[in-house]
């Protein structure tokens, strides 16, 4: 049962970029704006926020997990992480972000269910645009200047505010069903986006989430395993109404996940860790300065170091619902 909590950002798009957190919370970025790229669901556009706007965003990524068993036990059932979020455009190459989770994480028989907020992060985007070589984005881009290559580094860090030793019924820390790492947890990553024929964006999406051990208030001293992330995504635009301000866009995405083993005393925990391969289809609304999306994230390739006692951990879901609400001010 393991389920970190890491809250990853990234931008969005021409007249704006949102980030949604979810998964282990994962965020990712919504976008508002009738011209110019789309948005993927969970993966990091490129684009930078315009400079001195304000954007927030609200997102859920609701997970369902299968249970191996027919009675009502302690196998988990449901993971709820809400991310609350605010960025703003600093520069035209740089944004800056911080986001704020409440994560509701329950068991198949309501024996031991956590909820409440968890450790909040900031970040910052760099974002760069191929030009005849590779120079910081511009104030001011036309769509010309959008179809050019797009590159963004982006990195953040948690801060261990959220509560890390909450105790069961029998006085145990899970640190899986907590609510707070103990230390922060760093993030780093580097986005490529691609926007042709006014119609399609591409984005490829690569990232890193480490964790520092911790010693909790057992004694014991437990660290997550690292995450690495790679998502690629292709956006469509199918409908645009110029006169109400109104475009819908198809998203498809494969979501790549590799997490290391989990460690207690130095040492490696069973039943944690492997590989998953999501697949997320979706689609995103845009009117006027807000958006909203909707994907639904299925496992659809595993390989778990022991799958079969990893019930509640990533690749064993049904599904993953995320939905994503932005503002562009």
């Amino acid at each position: 049962m393991r389920t970190a909590v890491l809250c990853c950002l990234l931008p969005a798009v021409l007249l704006a970029a949102v980030p949604v957190l979810a998964h282990h919370g994962v965020a990712a970025v919504g976008a508002v704006g009738l011209e110019g790229p789309g948005a993927p669901i969970e993966a990091s556009s490129a684009a930078p926020l315009p400079p001195g706007s304000w954007f927030t965003y609200l997102k859920l990524d609701h997970a369902r997990f299968r249970t191996f068993t027919t009675a009502r036990d302690a196998e988990t059932r449901e993971h709820d992480f809400w991310m609350l979020g605010a960025g703003y455009g600093l520069r035209s190459w740089l944004a800056l972000y911080a986001f704020l989770p409440f994560n509701v994480k329950v068991q198949e028989d309501n024996g031991y269910n956590t909820a409440g907020f968890a450790d909040p992060s900031l970040f910052a985007v760099v974002a760069l645009r191929h030009d005849d070589g590779w120079r910081l984005v511009p104030t001011a881009e036309s769509l010309d200047d959008m179809e050019d290559l797009h590159l963004a580094f982006y990195g953040g860090a948690t801060l261990p505010l959220g509560r890390e030793n909450l105790r069961d019924a029998a006085g145990e820390i899970d640190p899986g069903l907590s609510l707070g790492f103990g230390e922060p947890a760093f993030t780093g990553g580097v986005s490529l986006t691609r926007f042709w024929g006014d119609r399609w964006t591409a984005v490829l999406d690569v990232s890193h989430l480490w964790f520092r051990e911790h010693t909790y208030a057992d004694g014991v001293a437990r660290r997550f395993g690292d995450e690495w992330h790679v998502n690629a995504a292709l956006a469509v635009r199918l409908l645009t109404r110029p006169r109400s301000r109104t475009r819908w866009d198809g998203v498809l995405e494969l979501d790549g996940l590799r997490i290391g083993r989990d460690e207690t005393a130095g040492m490696g925990e069973p039943a944690t860790g492997g590989t998953v391969l999501y697949l997320q289809p979706g689609v995103r609304l845009f009117h006027g300065p807000a958006s909203i999306a909707a994907g639904v994230k299925i496992p659809v390739a595993r390989d778990l170091n022991e799958q079969a006692a990893q019930q509640g951990s990533e690749g064993r879901e049904r599904y993953r619902l995320v939905l994503t609400w932005s503002l562009l001010w």
